[in-house]
């Protein structure tokens, strides 16, 4: 096994080239390699024998927790039935018109129809595409910018990166790229002015987007797009009255409202998606990671009535829709949906994510929030994060060479749980599989206390 084990590591860092990693550090061994073998619940267990408790499934992802054989038989039975065939022309098969069906009975009232893809980037890719779509069959060429929001994550393709607002995301790459603009993040702790109140800030934002747009010209601008609770950009819930605020300035300027769900929709705020949970009314909504709860690749784009009608008006026009990939609608992927759906319900694990993601969180703020070095505990549903900072009473954050979110994060998997340093500051992030019990939640509560005593301590 130890062999094997040093087999795997080496063509690791001679071969595999890994997403969202330091390459020099990984090549040279400066940092490890880690092999994970099994999976179980809300545990993974790697080739080592190491098992952790995972409080971030996977990457927001993994809803149902791992080794649902119930999945793993409905991609079987697909496989053999049929593993592949195209989506074009009319095509489909039984699994991803079901899953069609399934998405929009649990859909926010006023959705029509599901574009399938892989990735949740590749669905913002099919928006943007849409949106300029659209508004050239309404006769408005001049109506193309989309506003997204610094923090937001919404991919790292040349457009999707473009949308994201986030610096990591940008250097190097000659992002973010036109007709793409950023307005101000929705994130109450980092607010300018500390004596508003959450309403006033969210009366801020919304005054900032609407000069956003009477700069720019209302005729250029077709959306906007924002993640019902900021996820990668540190798991930041909307301040009070956001939402509302924000759609009057949309309607006022007959802007679309895209609200990538990718982290939220299918369960993860204690609703089934995150735009009924803040009463967001989008036009379109992106779904990825809990479709299918990674156990294969699925994404889409669920597209409103008001715009299918004029995709419709659209192909009346010119004929059929130029756009499609390849492996939209794969028959496994959509199996995997369909039963990964029917497992949600089963487990009742919506309301399992409201509860005891209310209880998790509260249980770290018990634990943590009166910290020195905790400026502040916040969340939502099975959503959580811890930021810290240098002096609580300054607001003043750390040096960001410190690494101070890193050394927590390494601190915790040392104690056997894993949390994810967010980018962009010193922010420990939680969102644990939906399926994650009230004595689980005390385990990652503890490892979390004690892992942030022990950088403290050495700092």
């Amino acid at each position: 096994m130890l062999d094997r084990n040093n087999e795997l590591t080496a063509w690791d860092r001679d071969h595999f080239f890994h997403p969202s990693t330091h390459m020099g550090s990984h090549a040279r061994g400066e940092t490890p390699t880690r092999v994970i073998k099994t999976g179980e619940g809300v545990y993974i267990t790697d080739r080592d024998g190491r098992t952790s408790l995972d409080a971030f499934a996977g990457l927001y992802c993994v809803n149902v927790g791992y080794g649902r054989t119930e999945i793993a038989e409905a991609i079987a039975k697909q496989a053999k039935d049929l593993a592949y065939y195209h989506a074009y022309v009319g095509h489909g098969s039984e699994a991803s018109i079901t899953l069609s069906k399934m998405i929009i009975d649990r859909a926010p009232e006023g959705m029509s129809r599901v574009y399938f893809g892989l990735s949740g980037s590749d669905a913002n890719e099919t928006n943007i595409k849409l949106i300029w779509y659209y508004n050239n069959i309404l006769g408005r060429p001049g109506k193309k910018k989309i506003i997204s929001r610094w923090r937001g994550y919404h991919g790292s393709g040349v457009m999707t990166g473009s949308l994201t607002g986030l610096a990591l995301f940008h250097n190097a790459f000659d992002l973010p790229r036109a007709p793409i603009l950023h307005t101000e993040a929705p994130y109450y702790f980092r607010r300018p002015d500390r004596s508003m109140s959450e309403e006033q800030f969210s009366q801020y934002c919304a005054d900032k987007l609407e000069e956003m747009i009477l700069s720019e010209g209302p005729d250029t601008i077709a959306a906007f797009i924002g993640e019902p609770i900021l996820g990668t950009g540190g798991i930041v819930p909307p301040p009070q009255g956001y939402w509302q605020k924000i759609q009057a300035v949309l309607q006022k300027y007959d802007i679309l409202l895209v609200a990538d769900e990718v982290v939220t929709g299918f369960g993860r705020l204690g609703t089934m998606f995150g735009s009924d949970h803040y009463g967001m009314k989008p036009d379109l909504i992106t779904i990825a990671k809990g479709l299918t709860s990674a156990y294969a690749p699925l994404s889409g784009t669920i597209v409103s009535e008001k715009v299918w009608q004029v995709l419709v008006q659209g192909s009346d026009q010119m004929g059929a829709l130029g756009h499609g990939w390849t492996y939209s609608a794969h028959p496994i992927c959509a199996a995997a949906g369909v039963a990964n759906l029917e497992l949600i319900d089963k487990l009742d694990l919506v309301r399992n994510a409201g509860e005891t993601g209310a209880y998790f969180r509260s249980e770290l703020a018990k634990a943590l929030g009166e910290h020195r070095h905790v400026g502040e505990v916040r969340g939502d549903g099975m959503m959580a994060a811890i930021e810290f900072v240098e002096d609580r009473d300054d607001r003043k954050f750390f040096d960001p060479s410190l690494k101070i979110g890193p050394q927590v994060s390494a601190a915790l998997l040392e104690r056997g749980v894993i949390g994810r340093a967010m980018p962009q500051g010193d922010i420990l992030g939680f969102a644990p599989p939906l399926c994650l019990t009230r004595e689980e939640a005390d385990t990652v509560v503890k490892a979390a206390a004690e892992a942030i005593d022990s950088v403290f301590t050495k700092l």
